[in-house]
This record gives C-alpha cells, structure tokens and sequence, in this order.
C-alpha cells in the first residue's frame, strides 16, 4: 500500500497529523509507503523527533506543497486557484498512480472535488458517495451519503445503494446486505420526490436486497445494513449521532458520579469499551465510493489515533477489490440513462 496524507489538513495538523503517521508505523510492512504531503519544514522536523527506527523511517517519504486550502474556502475554487495544495497534491499522485490512497481530515468539499477532479470516477459511477459505518448493538450499518452530494438525482441514491451494498460485504463482512432508503415513513408514498422516484428504483435493481423505506429510529434497530440518503440529510444523521453519543456519556457519567463516586470508577472499564465501540476516530476516516482510487475524508477534528486508524482502514482498503467489485455490479445493474456526466478537467 502506498498512502498518501494530507499533513496540512484537519484543525489538528500539522502536530496531530504526523503523529498518527508515526504510530501507524507496526502496521505498516517492508512493502508500505507513505507520502507525506505538505510543508517540508513541519514534516521533516517532525520525522527527526519521530523516535522512528531508520528501517521504519523508510516507509516515510517528504512530498513538499506550499498552499494550503482551508476549511473555509470555496471547494472547486480552491483545488483550481492552489493546484501546489496537500489535497491537490495528493490526488495527482493517485491519479497518476502513485499513491494507492489518499487519507486527509481537511476541507471535506475540496476532498471531494480534487478527487472527482485528478483522481476520476469508476466506469459507470455518476457521482460518489461518502460512506461511513454506524456500529449498533446489532452490529455495523453503512450510511450514504453524508456530505458529497447534498442535491443528488434518484439514480446517484440507486447507485450509492449498489456501492455500499459491495462495501458492507468487503468491510463489514455482511452476506447480500438489506438496503434501505431513509425516509420519513415506511409506506411508499412518504418522502419528497426525489425519495420517491429513488424507490422505484431501488425497488427494480436486482443487485440488492432492498427492503424499502426505513425512519432515523430504524438505523440502530437491526433491521437494515446499508443506508441510502442525499448528503445533506446524511451529514446532519451523522454529526447529530455523534453529539448525541458524546452527550449521553458525559450524562450517564456524571449521574454515577453524583449518585456514587466509587460506583463511577466500577464502571469506568465497561464505560470505556463500550465508548470504543461507538467512537468515530477508531473508524479512521469514511471512504468516498466512486472514485478511481480510495479516498478517506476523516473528521476534521481528528486526532492522531484517527489518522493512524485511517492508515489502517487504507491498507485494508487498497488490497479488498472493492471498486473492481462496484464496477462490474454497476454494469450489471439498471442503465442508468444520460445523468452521467463528465467531470470536468481542472
């Protein structure tokens, strides 16, 4: 696997950044690489401090920029005014096929638009999809979209559905994975048009197991794998969750605190691996689906875990075959007609 990371990218980098880089080392092997991509300055300052043993250091080599697109900036504007960018950067190399993954936690709209851009999409694909996974008490769900493409038409959902179908299998090891689409009611005629129209056409694939409409309430009640809605419902499912997951812990936290401090501390080891098993930063990043390539978008809040948990997931990635997998079942799939378009060249 050869990774390329956006070091500039994220409220926490560069510090952060490198320091998951450099405890990603074990996971890596003679054959890894990893492109560090941004100020050579930081970088290779921070490669001296690493405490990295000259075999690991190897794996690391410096790809200096000298922009940087912040989190505030105009997506497309950005990668096409600072092409000398990390996130530029970095998707040139894997659209010249010089990096198997690119990994960065910076401006997520700008990710995605270099990607589009330098990397190009999958034969088929009309628009990508950023994925992530829900762990719940049933076990793991894949939600799409949650943030690429907040306007998409019924055939993007069509194909987010068959993407994530071959992502459940692959990642989460899920046989013919139940599809649902999210909605506002189970019956057939709930939901705007877009949703509607979606339907019908989840409904005709046969390369799912699509099981119909399915509410919020349903993603954690075991009765669907895989998760279909338009990006900006999905990012809102998404940052509401993680609020809410934050908050009902400090909650519980502080009524066995006030109710027994020793009690708190009892619990603290079932607290803290309960914790693990819904924390963003142990997922590493979400994959953008569609893309020719693999591309993780991680939270821009990310710490160094998540970043070497990205590397992780990246190496699983860059060897599951996924896209070859998303490829032939697109073309097996429902035409799907004259939506898809160019990506226009930068």
């Amino acid at each position: 696997m050869r990774a390329a990371v956006d070091v500039m990218g994220g409220d926490k980098a560069p510090a952060a950044i490198l320091k998951g880089c450099w405890e990603a080392a074990p996971l890596l092997d003679a054959g890894d690489q990893i492109l560090l991509i941004g100020d050579e300055t930081a970088i290779r300052d921070g490669l001296a401090k690493s405490g990295l043993s000259a075999e690991k250091l190897a794996l690391y080599k410096v790809v200096p920029t000298t922009e940087v697109i912040e989190m505030d900036e105009s997506p497309v504007d950005a990668v096409r005014s600072k092409p000398n960018s990390s996130i530029s950067v970095m998707c040139k190399l894997a659209g010249k096929g010089e990096a198997d993954v690119v990994i960065s936690a910076g401006n997520t709209g700008a990710c995605v638009a270099a990607a589009q851009l330098r990397m190009r999409l999958l034969p088929g694909v009309a628009r990508p999809g950023i994925a992530v996974i829900f762990p719940t008490f049933h076990g793991p769900i894949v939600l799409c979209d949650v943030g690429a493409n907040i306007a998409p038409q019924p055939r993007h959902l069509h194909q987010y559905a068959i993407m994530c179908s071959a992502y459940a299998q692959a990642v989460c090891n899920i046989a013919n994975p139940r599809v649902g689409l999210l909605s506002i009611g189970e019956e057939d005629a709930k939901g705007t048009t877009i949703v509607k129209e979606s339907r019908k056409l989840l409904r005709d694939e046969p390369q799912i197991n699509f099981v119909g409409n399915v509410e919020g309430r349903d993603l954690f009640k075991g009765v669907v794998d895989v998760v279909v809605c338009d990006g900006f419902v999905g990012n809102i499912v998404l940052k509401f969750t993680e609020g809410m997951a934050e908050g009902l812990f400090q909650t519980i936290a502080a009524e066995l605190e006030e109710y027994d401090p020793n009690l708190l501390e009892q619990f603290k080891p079932v607290m803290k691996k309960i914790y693990q098993k819904h924390d963003w930063q142990e997922f590493g990043g979400a994959p953008l689906l569609g893309v020719n390539g693999y591309c993780l978008i991680c939270h821009g809040r990310s710490d160094s875990r998540a970043i070497k948990n990205a590397i992780r997931v990246g190496k699983q990635l860059s060897g599951s075959g996924i896209n070859e997998n998303i490829v032939r079942e697109i073309k097996q799939g429902i035409p799907d007609g004259d939506d898809v378009k160019p990506v226009e060249k930068v």
